[in-house]
């Protein structure tokens, strides 16, 4: 590689830093879940809703998240209620 190359690439490693120092949260994520090569935008729709009341926060999965935690609906995990 040619000095006038790696200094091209370090020029564009150094603007894409500055870039993402200012963007937002949101655009940050965005970005992340979308940068896979298959990545759709429905990767980076919201997931959970975050709300503060009397000072306590609260975390909770939206109702139509696509991805959500756990084994899913449907899937047996192999553990019953009467063996716990």
């Amino acid at each position: 590689m040619s000095e006038h190359t790696r200094g091209s690439d370090d020029a564009t490693q150094t603007d894409a830093a500055e870039h993402a120092d200012q963007m937002t949260s949101e655009e940050k994520r965005h970005d992340q879940l979308t940068a896979a090569p298959d990545a759709t935008e429905a990767d980076a729709a919201p997931r959970i809703e975050v709300t503060e009341h009397d000072g306590n926060t609260r975390i909770d999965i939206r109702p139509d998240a696509a991805v959500r935690p756990g084994p899913g609906p449907g899937v047996d995990t192999g553990a019953h209620d009467s063996e716990r």
